[in-house]
């Protein structure tokens, strides 16, 4: 029996293409799962259309940094469900980029199931067009987790004010002595920078080019293949501008 389509009655699914969705449902669900003290890295590169469901499990202080690009030309989802046990940690750097009519969307639902573990998420968007970027994030901090730490570093930047940016950042906190944050921005390209390397005799599309690139960065620091992610960035940033 064919699983059912998910509704926008499902907070997960509140802003995706259920149209696109259709043609690839069901998703294979992917597992990845680090032993206690082990380190492992993952990047991911989307620049067709493509939905991912992975869930990762972190043991007794293991590591895990996933980094993401998702550029994909029509619909682009990551989903990632994270456990975090004792003294682990979880970092994710991702960056979407979309024009036209594209979605793309990072949903994650990371869980301090135990004390002294640390996730970041740092997410960086540019949306030109009529397009749609989303991310839904929610951070669970279980009974008995003291010493969480959790961050989520969510900002966008809207080349253009018909494109939709969609940001929910999420804390359920059932722990004391925990520290947790996050922080959402969405705007557009400082007028005044623009202005300024104009002054400098730097064109337009290339002024733009050069702070965009600087502000996609900020989600790739440290990741192993970040020349790779820098140029797929790149190569990505010019079908919007």
């Amino acid at each position: 029996m064919t699983a059912l389509l998910p509704t926008r009655h499902d907070e997960a699914w509140r802003y995706a293409d259920l149209a696109a969705l259709e043609s690839v449902w069901p998703v294979a669900p992917e597992t990845i799962v680090l032993a206690p003290g082990e380190q492992g890295t993952r990047t991911l590169v989307i620049d067709g259309a493509a939905v991912h469901d992975i869930a990762i499990t972190l043991g007794e202080g293991a590591q895990f940094a996933f980094h993401v690009l998702n550029a994909a030309k029509g619909y682009g989802r990551v989903a990632l469900r994270v456990t975090l046990a004792r003294g682990s940690r979880f970092h994710l750097g991702a960056a979407q980029i979309a024009g036209g009519e594209q979605t793309v969307e990072i949903v994650t639902e990371v869980i301090h199931a135990e004390p002294d573990a640390v996730s970041r998420q740092v997410v960086r968007q540019v949306l030109a067009g009529q397009a749609t970027g989303n991310y839904l994030g929610r951070v669970v901090v279980d009974r008995g987790a003291v010493g969480t730490d959790g961050e989520q570093s969510i900002r966008a930047m809207l080349l253009d004010r018909t494109a939709t940016a969609n940001a929910r950042p999420e804390l359920e906190i059932f722990a004391d002595d925990v520290k947790c944050a996050h922080g959402c921005a969405i705007g557009e390209l400082d007028a005044n920078a623009l202005f300024y390397l104009a002054s400098r005799g730097i064109p337009p599309i290339s002024a733009k080019a050069l702070m965009l690139q600087a502000f996609l960065a900020e989600a790739f620091v440290g990741a192993a293949d970040e020349e790779r992610l820098t140029a797929a960035a790149v190569a990505a940033l010019e079908t919007v501008l």
